[in-house]
């Protein structure tokens, strides 16, 4: 099967297209022939630590290679496709069955062929979704989900502001508020005011002509998908017990985030929203009615991810970067 490698930190380039020997699934694992992937936030931090912070870099190279990769391998954090194999034991599954789901930091995406296990973050896809449309989903929204239900503790009648709403975080973010009740305050760019709209938010801060700290209004959850601001700068906009919840996270956040848990009061929390089946059981059901849609900004072969990380990587894109994967 053709796949992208990557064995080495720095350029884009440095990814090597190559023919590598198709994955066998072992006991409890599925075969899917993937039709697409993306290019997400997660695996530009992966191939080369794009989006950490420094005080958290050391930990990072710690976790995936300080030098260079401790292995080659093959990122891809989301994926759609079809079970063409299924290992011994598994029952959720049968080939010929159509699925998408996330990864994680296993990846895997990159390729014609994968391998995930059948309990992993995986589903049946909706008929309404066609494989790119799939295959832009999961990610973003595995990761608002955890941070606004799971750390958050989003409710309905909450005021949440999002900064960085136009991304694939933030724009799942804005429709997954929506759908729990609450009123959005979404800050982005003024070339993005109306697709952030269009998903539910009901007011939109233009970040290149107004500064949303300055503003007077206070909020439950302030969920900050791209690093634009912190804790100390944002906390006289949080409602007496309300959460700081920051994507983005450096030490000195850890550090906060300790003390706050034991302070009382405003808070702020993060940490990595590790795949499970239960979030993208809820995403898929959200997905199939219509409540969760995908924004795909550009798409690209798989010959052609190393310009797909280069666009990623600027840091400006609209919702997700898809990649179609072929299949002779």
């Amino acid at each position: 099967m053709k796949a992208i490698l990557h064995a080495r930190y720095g350029s884009p380039h440095l990814l090597r297209f190559e023919e590598v020997a198709r994955p066998v699934p072992r006991d409890k694992e599925v075969l899917i022939k993937v039709h697409a992937t993306t290019v997400s936030t997660g695996d530009c931090n992966m191939r080369n630590f794009t989006f950490v912070t420094p005080s958290m870099r050391p930990m990072a190279k710690l976790m995936f290679g300080i030098g260079k990769p401790w292995k080659e391998r093959i990122l891809g954090t989301e994926l759609a496709g079809e079970i063409v194999g299924v290992g011994k034991g598994v029952t959720r599954f049968k080939a010929g069955d159509r699925v998408f789901g996330s990864t994680g930091m296993e990846g895997g995406g990159h390729a014609q062929f994968a391998c995930l296990p059948e309990n992993g973050a995986l589903a049946i896809k909706p008929d309404s979704l066609n494989w790119e449309e799939a295959a832009a989903i999961p990610f973003g929204a595995n990761t608002a989900l955890h941070y606004l239900r799971g750390l958050g503790k989003i409710q309905a009648g909450h005021h949440l502001l999002i900064i960085g709403a136009s991304g694939s975080i933030g724009s799942a973010g804005v429709q997954l508020a929506k759908h729990f009740g609450a009123t959005v305050t979404a800050v982005c760019s003024g070339a993005n005011v109306e697709l952030v709209k269009s998903m539910g938010a009901g007011k939109v801060i233009d970040y290149t002509k107004e500064d949303f700290t300055r503003h007077a209004e206070t909020y439950d959850l302030i969920f900050d998908v791209v690093g634009a601001t912190t804790f100390h700068r944002c906390q006289h906009l949080l409602e007496p017990r309300g959460i700081f919840l920051p994507c983005i996270m450096g030490l000195p956040d850890v550090a906060q985030s300790l003390w706050t848990s034991i302070a009382g009061g405003k808070k702020i929390r993060g940490g990595v929203a590790i795949n499970n089946l239960e979030r993208m059981a809820f995403i898929a059901e959200l997905a199939d009615a219509g409540k969760l849609k995908p924004v795909i900004d550009r798409r690209y072969s798989l010959q052609q991810i190393p310009q797909a990380f280069e666009y990623v990587e600027r840091g400006h894109k609209k919702g997700n970067v898809v990649i179609t994967v072929e299949h002779p």
